[in-house]
């Protein structure tokens, strides 16, 4: 198992487990999320690859993308109300339904909990959906605490 930056030749195994974790959330919120269909069309995840302030990163094994983190640098800096921050927030992390288990999910959070270290973040942010407390309960083992709660009222 090899955790690396996405390259081309994992685009097709990319947008496999993006229908995955599509799923999720549709099953989970069929209001809000449309199913099955892909966050990213396979041209525009070709030219995200390319993106330093995106990174992508993914478990392989034998060429066959396990999981992977989509991640996005965001920086606070100047600002009246904030202190200058440097954050790695995790826009979308997933580990293939059928390698669950296997340890698949907490190597590749802790590759990038590291890159994030190594590139001078002050901390980790990613959202996690209520319909999926799985996920929740994950990234809570990982070290991760409430930051803020968003809420709704169904209309």
């Amino acid at each position: 198992m090899e955790i690396r930056r996405a390259q081309k030749k994992d685009v097709e195994g990319i947008l496999k487990l993006l229908v995955q974790v599509n799923m999720v959330h549709h099953v989970g919120r069929p209001d809000l999320f449309k199913g099955p269909t892909t966050k990213y069309s396979k041209e525009e995840l070709n030219e995200l690859i390319l993106q330093d302030d995106k990174p992508i990163f993914v478990c392989v094994q034998d060429e066959e993308v396990l999981g992977h983190a989509f991640c996005v640098f965001q920086e606070h800096k100047g600002e009246r109300l904030l202190e200058d921050c440097k954050t790695l927030y995790i826009d979308d992390i997933c580990v293939d339904e059928n390698r669950r288990g296997e340890s698949v999910g907490k190597k590749l959070y802790s590759y990038v909990e590291e890159f994030a270290k190594k590139e001078g973040c002050h901390n980790i942010t990613l959202n996690v959906w209520e319909c999926n407390p799985g996920a929740r309960a994950f990234y809570e083992k990982m070290g991760m605490g409430v930051q803020k709660t968003g809420m709704e009222k169904l209309l």
